[in-house]
């Protein structure tokens, strides 16, 4: 570890000459590399100086006491040596916990698809209860999220929503969120009071940078349309919707949300390299399956990862095995309990992967 931790202090030294250089702040490509780099290596950097200075300190001790002293001073330095020592054995977990390599998407925006799965009219309901849940979280962290493209239902449920959740670490908070989610509760639409059990489907897609996917505009099939939305005299007179079809892979996405054509080219564009860098991810991560299994669980779409139970106001994490007591507030956008539950989890695994 502390190998490691040299290496790193060495890197970090040397990024930061670097930044220091004007023609690398001029290079906006490699200044924004070199910042991340940077801005990733200095919690660990930071941590190990405190390590080091503990480490300063219990040698200081050691060397005082073998020094002819007083009982009184003896007592006092002996005391100082026990807090060194016991604030060097604490540093070094924080410090095994910060080498846990990093996932280099958690700073990244997220776009978030949520789909009906079984259940008709009532998952569409509940793919409405789940875009609002996700939006007030947001609005609590003081992310900004922006509807890129929905498909509503006269209840006003929606069948497919996609919206972008744009601030500082919006991957690492929403990255667990992808999956299968089941609710069980008695339909608006069932008069005869029986419990129904429907799914939703959430998938997470960090924002990918230009420099990480690389479209050619050959491979892009553009098309303009009327918006599919529902209401507004505005929807139904002009063809500001897009629809980009990538040929090599036969993705299709749309965009409506903006009165503005090219506002709308640019959104699906976004949401386009998303899907395309998530298939990139996927093609890695295959070829890393011992990593696989030391996640939690993201990605994998089909698997069934929460339950909210209406009847009896409870909300389970199957992953985890997790149960909150508190189904409405948790609806209310108070999902934070469970979300650092999930991170601190999954650290656990990766922590107990770097130890074998």
């Amino acid at each position: 570890m502390l190998d490691k931790l040299r290496e790193a202090e060495i890197k970090y030294i040397s990024i930061e000459a670097e930044l220091a250089d004007p023609d690398v702040f001029s290079d906006n490509e490699r200044f924004t590399k070199l910042m991340r780099e940077y801005k990733n290596l200095e919690p660990i950097i930071l941590k190990y100086r405190e390590y080091k200075a503990a480490q300063q300190a219990e040698r200081d001790s050691l060397d005082m006491l073998n020094e002819p002293l007083d009982s009184e001073m003896k007592a006092l330095v002996n005391e100082e040596l026990y807090s060194a020592r016991e604030k060097c054995l604490a540093l070094t977990e924080e410090l095994k916990v910060l080498l846990i390599p990093r996932d280099p998407n958690d700073e990244k925006n997220v776009i978030i698809e949520i789909r009906g799965g079984a259940g008709g009219e009532e998952s569409a309901l509940f793919a409405a209860v789940l875009f609002r849940m996700y939006n007030m979280y947001s609005q609590n962290m003081g992310y900004k999220v922006s509807i890129l493209g929905s498909n509503e239902t006269g209840l006003g449920g929606y069948k497919e929503i996609t919206f972008m959740v744009e601030g500082d670490g919006a991957y690492s908070r929403f990255k667990f969120e992808s999956g299968v989610h089941r609710v069980q509760r008695v339909p608006v639409t069932e008069s005869q009071g029986r419990i129904q059990t429907s799914t939703v489907t959430v998938a997470v897609l960090p924002e990918a940078e230009d420099i990480e996917v690389e479209v050619n505009a050959s491979d892009i099939v553009f098309e303009s349309c009327k918006s599919s939305g529902a209401g507004g005299q505005h929807v139904n007179k002009t063809e500001s919707a897009v629809r980009l079809t990538h040929k090599p892979t036969g993705i299709v996405v749309e965009c409506d949300q903006e009165r503005s054509q090219f506002k709308n080219k640019d959104k699906a564009m976004k949401m386009l390299r998303a899907k395309l860098y998530d298939i990139k991810q996927a093609e890695q991560s295959e070829k890393i399956a011992s990593e696989r299994k030391s996640q939690v669980g993201t990605g994998d779409r089909s698997e069934r990862i929460r339950t909210y139970n209406y009847p009896q106001g409870r909300v389970s994490d199957h992953r985890i095995g997790l149960t909150l007591y508190s189904l409405e507030n948790f609806l209310n956008g108070n999902i934070g309990d469970m979300i650092d539950a999930l991170i601190t989890a999954d650290t656990a695994e990766k922590l107990k992967g770097t130890e074998n």
